[in-house]
């Protein structure tokens, strides 16, 4: 940092900051969001009661199981043949080094 200067240096120690604290406010904001304060803050519509808010959250849980069900993450290749044991494997390389040695 001595070659950056005192300016620049002071700066990047706040863009490190930033970058700290933002992720770690929003995380706090998301994770204490009893009273929907996040919809709030961004100006979207909020649930007005807990009987509310419940139905849109037990909908948002529905529709999230339905993708899960609909998307396969993981796709496994279908069953093929099994490779030789490690005999033949060895048998068809002397095979081939008896092949190459006579040529």
């Amino acid at each position: 940092m001595s070659s950056l200067g005192t300016s620049k240096g002071i700066l990047e120690i706040a863009k490190f900051g930033v970058y700290v604290t933002v992720p770690i406010v929003l995380m706090y904001v998301y994770a204490s969001n009893t009273d929907n304060t996040l919809h709030k803050f961004i100006g979207k519509g909020y649930a007005t009661s807990r009987f509310e808010l419940a139905s849109k959250q037990s909908s948002s849980k529905l529709h999230f199981l339905v993708i899960m069900l609909q998307k396969s993450y993981v796709e496994y290749p279908k069953d093929t043949q099994k490779p030789p044991p490690p005999e033949e494997l060895r048998e068809m390389a002397r095979e081939i080094a008896r092949k190459r040695n006579n040529s």
